[in-house]
């Protein structure tokens, strides 16, 4: 069973940068897709950024376009989320999510859009980010 554990959420200022962190393990595979989404009180689950095994090519959204990466380390098991110039707006919940290459992933490569939801099997437990002076 894949398990993702997420780590490296806090307090952070406008404008200041935080790293988050998901440990993998339990791939049958080297061939997934990792994804970062985010919840806030009251709004809708919202994908952030993935990244594929296949050959570390990301994908983030034009929300955080700019602001954010997405890296792994292979050797680590490990992909992080990057956050920088971070604002207000970026307080959420935020999950790591897993699941091993649909045919759109493999040929178009990763995506966190709602129509690709049906990828990410396994879910961390989240981590809160709280973005205020």
């Amino acid at each position: 069973q894949v398990q993702l554990v997420e780590s490296g959420g806090g307090l952070v200022q406008p404008g200041g940068s935080l790293t988050l962190s998901c440990a993998a393990s339990g791939w049958k595979h080297e061939y997934y897709v990792i994804g970062w989404f985010r919840q806030a009180p009251g709004k809708e689950r919202e994908g952030v950024a993935c990244i594929g095994s296949k050959d570390d090519g990301t994908d983030l959204s034009d929300s955080v376009k700019g602001r954010f990466t997405m890296s792994r380390d292979k050797s680590k098991n490990t992909v992080y989320l990057q956050m920088n110039n971070v604002k207000p707006e970026d307080t959420a919940v935020y999950y790591c999510a897993g699941g091993y290459y649909t045919g759109s992933d493999y040929f178009d490569g990763c995506s966190t859009s709602t129509s690709r939801l049906k990828t990410y099997d396994f879910w961390g437990q989240g981590t809160q980010v709280t973005v205020s002076s």
